[in-house]
């Protein structure tokens, strides 16, 4: 049973800079296809970046594009998510989660699996 398990949040100045990660215990990551998500209080769950474990394939919702990377260490059977230039609406519950559909086509929260417990990012002054 594959399990994810996110840390790296913390308390950042808007403008700053945070790296979460996502790392896989019980079987490899390197062939999943892996979405992080956000939650902030009272929104809906969104998909800000996902990697495909087929071909490679990255994928960033616009809110983020060029301001976020993700990226995977098969090594240390983990992904990441680098945030730069934070603002305060990239603030939420932060989490990954597994796309069965392996090619990041797919953004419906409710078709993803694995869901981590979450790591808070706050941006505040």
């Amino acid at each position: 049973q594959l399990q994810l398990v996110e840390s790296g949040g913390g308390l950042v100045q808007p403008g700053g800079s945070l790296r979460v990660s996502c790392v896989g215990a019980g079987r490899t990551l390197g062939t999943y296809s892996i979405g992080w998500f956000r939650q902030a209080p009272g929104k809906e769950r969104e998909r800000v970046s996902c990697i495909s474990g087929v071909d490679g394939t990255i994928r960033y919702a616009d809110s983020v594009e060029g301001r976020f990377t993700i990226s995977r260490d098969n090594f240390k059977n983990t992904v990441y998510l680098q945030m730069n230039s934070l603002k305060p609406e990239d603030a939420g519950v932060y989490y990954c989660a597994v796309d069965p559909r392996a090619n990041c086509s797919n953004q419906n929260p409710n078709e993803y699996h694995y869901w981590g417990q979450g790591t808070q990012v706050t941006v505040s002054s």
